[in-house]
């Protein structure tokens, strides 16, 4: 017969094995590849990016990196590797694209990787944000994002990710068939329409002076020197920055919002910085009028089909719509004209058919 002291013992060691088997299981598995890559046979189940993306960059063996938002997370992994000759290309994705957030992903990248290649898609509010990282104030997995050791209990002992996260992972990896090249993609079960569009657009129903071009100077400065840090402190690798097709009711809002001369001035500002460097290739889209014009090619102002990805991708790799020295000023000009065309004649058909919906009763 156990005395009272025998039985708290082994009551104590059974808590303390079950512990330890909990934690071996997640250290094993390791859903958000916080201590490893994937274990050899299972592919990558890559679907919450604030959880796995500072750990894949970690653990991963990778030649080249998608760098951007939830804009740029429809890409195709493949693509990128087919065209450019990489062996395995992954992302590195923060929703809000924050040109500091996204510069701290490529420190997590370069602690211990040399990416031959970096394509990064340039939000346009991107160079007007803080340049300060927001992990920390957004409620980020930091445990997930240091190299503290002693905090990673939040992970080790986690129910749902012993009992949610380890199943789903090798569900999705052993029996499903995922296709890792579509990692963090969102567009299944979205709706691209006009209709769907439209819907998700609340227009300013008044519109604002104009804002002067150096509005965000301060700002932008500190961002493009974000930039600039990474693309000087990584010589031997290639950046190739693009600018999105956002749609053309992104700039309607720009305008009526008076920040189109800004967000204008921003982009050629650090267009114009980034042209300095050898190792720099720029590509421009907000200026395709036929895709931005076309608005069943999107969800909301900025997000649109994998199509587009696609298209973008393409381009760049045939090196077309590219930005150099030469051709900056047309280009910006050109985009200016684009913003007046937009408000003078895009807009009317939807205005004269109260198609729009407005942020606040007239």
């Amino acid at each position: 017969m156990n005395t009272p002291k025998q039985f708290i013992i082994k009551i104590l060691t059974s808590i303390l094995a079950l512990l330890v088997i909990c934690a071996l299981v997640v250290v094993i598995f390791d859903p958000f590849y916080h201590y490893h890559g994937p274990l050899p046979g299972m592919t990558p189940v890559l679907t919450e990016k604030e959880y796995q993306c500072v750990g894949t960059l970690r653990n991963f063996e990778y030649q080249g990196l998608i760098v951007g938002s939830s804009v740029a997370e429809n890409n195709n992994n493949s693509w990128y590797e087919q065209d450019f000759g990489c062996d395995t290309v992954l992302k590195a994705i923060r929703s809000y694209g924050a040109t500091a957030d996204l510069c701290y992903l490529l420190d997590v990248a370069f602690e211990e990787h040399s990416p031959e290649y970096v394509f990064y898609s340039i939000d346009t509010t991107s160079l007007s944000a803080s340049p300060e990282p927001t992990y920390a104030t957004t409620g980020s997995p930091l445990y997930l994002y240091d190299h503290n050791p002693f905090n990673d209990y939040t992970y080790l002992w986690n129910k749902d990710v012993l009992f949610k996260k380890v199943p789903y992972m090798i569900v999705q990896s052993v029996f499903a068939d995922y296709d890792d090249n579509l990692s963090y993609n969102w567009e299944e079960g979205k709706i691209f329409s006009e209709a769907a569009m439209l819907s998700h657009y609340a227009r300013p129903s008044t519109i604002t002076p104009m804002k002067r071009e150096d509005e965000y100077a301060d700002n932008l400065a500190a961002n493009i020197k974000l930039l600039t840090d990474q693309v000087e402190n990584h010589p031997d690798t290639n950046f190739k920055f693009f600018f999105p097709a956002y749609s053309m009711l992104f700039w309607d809002s720009a305008y009526r919002g008076g920040d189109s001369d800004a967000y204008l001035y921003n982009e050629k500002t650090a267009i114009e910085a980034l042209l300095e460097y050898d190792n720099v290739e720029i590509y421009y889209f907000k200026n395709n009028e036929e895709i931005t014009t076309n608005l069943d090619n999107y969800m909301d102002t900025l997000h649109f089909t994998s199509d587009i990805n696609h298209y973008m991708e393409q381009q760049m790799a045939a090196g077309e719509d590219r930005v150099t020295k030469d051709n900056v000023d047309e280009i910006f000009k050109s985009m200016h004209d684009y913003v007046d065309k937009i408000e003078s004649e895009y807009v009317k058909y939807y205005e004269d058919n109260d198609m729009f919906v407005y942020d606040v009763a007239f």
